[in-house]
């Protein structure tokens, strides 16, 4: 897929993978809309992709609150036309520090749902109509390894990625040639990192500015990949000075 002008929306932007994802979709020319709830961080993510040059545009919202999900599509429209490319981003652990199931709160339960799922499920529906109708368009779920293998403490945030990835193959199965993909970013130097594992060494972690430049590879190359994939980030190495263009150069998303 053609990066260069397409509109992007990505969720959780305002630090973390979600700003350098920002970042490399803007350096590439795309018109970025970055959504999050932190309205300093946010304008502040905004503003320093202004200055390396890119099109920015935030919007403070919470993707877990039902009442914001048809204000986000409206404003993103408003403001990069219908965005062609969106990243499922924003992600809450719930309680910190994480309790076991047993322990946990069917409220906290339901927060972490309605942010990892059912605001991507919500997002998805108001976003999609106008790639069907072009028959292009892509969205990125960001999973983890919580979604495939059990950890003790981790159970919400991982029922909830287990059902974000299925829920990326379902929108595949009934909404092709839109495409579809959950990425596991693997484990990345981030403050959610911290808040779950404060001890870790942060020198063994990714950086999220590395980790971005290998989804946008997966952006790029999506022609080539079977639509409702689970995916690695770390099985694809990032892009070429110039390779965005010649990925997509004829290829649809």
């Amino acid at each position: 897929m053609n990066i260069r002008s397409e509109g992007v929306l990505v969720t959780g932007a305002s630090r973390g993978l979600g700003k350098e994802l920002a970042r490399a979709f803007a350096r590439r020319g795309a018109r970025v809309v970055l959504v999050a709830r932190g309205r300093h961080d946010l304008e502040a993510a905004t503003a320093q992709i202004r200055r390396e040059g890119g099109e920015a545009h935030g919007l403070a919202f919470d993707v877990g609150d039902k009442a914001a999900v048809h204000r986000i599509a409206g404003a993103a429209a408003a403001l990069v036309g219908p965005p062609s490319i969106v990243v499922h981003n924003a992600s809450t652990l719930g309680a910190v520090p994480m309790p076991l199931l047993l322990d946990t709160d069917c409220e906290d339960l339901a927060r972490v749902l309605d942010v990892n799922l059912v605001g991507p499920f919500r997002l998805t529906k108001a976003l999609v109509g106008p790639m069907v109708l072009r028959r292009r368009g892509l969205f990125l779920f960001l999973s983890s390894d919580a979604a495939v293998s059990a950890y003790a403490r981790w159970g919400s945030y991982g029922v909830s990625k287990a059902a974000q990835d299925h829920l990326a193959r379902s929108f595949a199965a009934e909404l092709d040639p839109v495409r579809f993909f959950s990425v596991d970013p693997g484990e990345m130097d981030t403050k959610m990192h911290a808040d779950a594992l404060p001890d870790a060494d942060p020198t063994t972690l990714a950086r999220p500015a590395d980790v971005a430049e290998r989804l946008v590879a997966i952006v790029a190359r999506s022609g080539a990949l079977v639509n409702g994939a689970r995916l690695a980030a770390a099985d694809f190495e990032p892009l070429r000075d110039g390779a965005a263009a010649r990925d997509g150069a004829g290829a649809e998303a």
